[in-house]
């Protein structure tokens, strides 16, 4: 089963979604890992015959692929250094 491109193609759309109701980027790279995934499932040739046989291959495509997708994300939406948040007014003052 984990072998067919639809399942890990579904499984990007439900972490998707996921980040839609949990932001933060944290779901958003596993669906990116999830997605790349399907993609060469569904592409074919000599790599996808290859992860296909082998379902300890494709979690590592999907780990890194996920952890480079994650990282990029932090970078790129994240917190830049030497950024502080500051709060001027309380939303209970009025």
């Amino acid at each position: 089963m984990w072998a067919e491109w639809w399942v890990w193609g579904a499984a990007a759309v439900v972490l998707a979604i996921g980040e839609v109701i949990l932001p933060g980027f944290v779901l958003l790279g596993f669906a990116a890992g999830a997605a790349v995934v399907a993609l060469l499932l569904l592409v074919g040739g000599p790599l996808a015959v290859w992860l296909a046989g082998s379902w300890p291959l494709l979690a590592l495509v999907f780990a890194v692929v996920s952890l480079v997708a994650w990282l990029v994300l932090r970078r790129w939406a994240g917190v830049y250094r030497g950024q502080v948040r500051t709060f001027d007014r309380d939303i209970n003052d009025n």
